[in-house]
């Protein structure tokens, strides 16, 4: 699991920008914080002198394109930081060298610091906002920052590590609210439950309490007998636990006079999320896993597993519903488009017949007052045959009334602005269905291969 941050270094007043680089460069190259140097790497430029070549790039910069630095942005820095215990400092080195190089695409020299001397490992990349060939500025495009982290979380699925899954804000808890924390008067009463429910039930009091004492319980006797467990600093009294676990009462259950009801501890609810299973499934580097690895690729999985955080999928039901309302919705789409498309030729097919009756009519009328003539018909067969072919497409359109063809275009005007816009939206829902049903398939292999090894491991046994 790692944080990204992507900060902009500016020049500080008072001090000139190779003053500042050099600053900046030596806190993130500081021995005492990277193992005496071990723990730092470059790309295109020299650890010690990393400040006087990104000076030159920017004196590169400025004969070629003859321009002056408009900002005071000097340097970029990449600040990331691993959940403590999941890395090593030289493996979190290495996890900052490919993401530098994945996000400036190897165009801009940095250097990569690794921190040793925090409880988590955390990487100082410092990259130039200068381009190698001197020709452009490094610019701080729109959502950079969460670019930058979804590069991140790729790079720590692809190498076995976990990943932050974010909430919506309206999900999140409130510091008002907090769980249930568990309780030494909880754990009191479910180890006298334990003790009144065992096979070998306590003959009297006193043979309870030496059950208690053999449960790693300091017994303190008065006027109100108080118990002690190991680590704990205080007494409990009996007589301030629930009914059920007061002394009169115990001595009714074990006398049998009365029976014992255990009360329901409520405990903090464990929401299931399917992303952080396989995202343990996928660290564990088990037999399932590497019959898996085989068969898809491990970058593919990773993509899957944001995808599903992304969408704040958090089981395989989830994931069916939304892959079902996904292609259902896609399907609705797809026959709309269609609908639409043979409207168009409709109304294409009817503009040019009512153009060529139009046009036909005073012949054909022409026609049937001469009776039919064969003669006349032979003088004007391409007409006639026109007007017939008119009237038969009508027919066959079911058009009682001939509409206007200004009311045609506009309807076709329409209709094709109406079929752009769903088939953009179909696009989109197309693509994340696609997205859905690989996530299924590559789940479900997943789950399968696991199932199969558990099956294996128990017909061995």
């Amino acid at each position: 699991m790692a944080a990204v941050r992507l900060i902009a270094l500016h020049a500080n007043k008072g001090k000139s920008v190779a003053q500042c680089l050099g600053d900046r460069t030596d806190y993130a190259k500081n021995p005492e914080k990277t193992e005496k140097g071990n723990l730092v790497t470059a790309y295109e430029c020299d650890p010690m002198t990393v400040d006087e070549e990104f000076m030159l790039s920017k004196r590169k910069y400025q004969q070629i394109t003859g321009r002056e630095q408009q900002s005071d942005v000097i340097a970029y820095q990449i600040r990331q930081s691993f959940k403590p215990g999941e890395i090593t400092a030289e493996e979190a080195n290495r996890l900052g060298y490919e993401l530098a190089m994945r996000f400036t695409k190897g165009k801009y020299a940095f250097i990569v610091a690794t921190h040793t001397d925090k409880a988590h490992i955390h990487n100082h990349v410092i990259f130039n906002s200068t381009a190698l060939d001197g020709t452009r500025k490094f610019q701080d495009f729109h959502l950079s920052g969460l670019a930058l982290q979804r590069l991140s979380d790729v790079l720590c699925l692809e190498n076995g590590l976990s990943i932050i899954a974010p909430k919506p804000y309206s999900e999140r808890q409130k510091r008002t609210v907090f769980p249930r924390r568990p309780k030494l008067r909880d754990q009191l009463c479910e180890d006298i439950d334990r003790i009144l429910n065992a096979e070998k039930k306590p003959k009297d009091f006193d043979e309870f309490l030496q059950m208690l004492e053999a449960a790693e319980y300091e017994i303190k006797k008065g006027k109100s007998i108080s118990v002690r467990g190991n680590g704990q600093k205080r007494f409990i009294r009996l007589s301030s636990l629930p009914e059920e676990y007061r002394e009169a009462q115990l001595r009714k259950v074990l006398d049998g006079t009365a029976e014992h009801t255990p009360i329901v501890i409520p405990k903090a609810e464990k929401r299931f999320s399917l992303v952080i299973d396989i995202q343990a499934k996928l660290q564990e580097r088990g037999a399932g896993y590497e019959l898996w690895a085989k068969k898809f690729n491990l970058k593919q999985m990773s993509q899957t597993l944001l995808f599903l955080r992304d969408k704040g999928l958090d089981s395989i039901e989830d994931l069916d519903a939304a892959a079902a309302a996904g292609v259902a919705k896609r399907d609705a789409l797809l026959a709309d488009i269609k609908k639409a498309e043979t409207r168009l030729v409709e109304i294409g097919v009817l503009k040019k017949h009512i153009v060529n009756y139009s046009k036909t009519r005073s012949v054909y009328e022409e026609y049937r007052r001469s009776g039919y003539s064969k003669k006349f018909l032979e003088e004007h067969r391409e007409a006639i045959t026109l007007h017939k072919a008119a009237k038969k497409a009508f027919d066959e359109l079911g058009v009682k009334k001939i509409p206007k063809v200004k009311d045609l275009s506009a309807e076709y005007a329409q209709i094709l602005a109406d079929k752009k816009r769903m088939y953009a939206e179909y696009r989109h829902v197309r693509d994340e269905v696609q997205e859905l049903l690989i996530a299924q398939r590559n789940i479900a292999t997943l789950y399968a291969e696991d199932e199969n090894q558990k099956k294996k491991t128990l017909q061995i046994r």
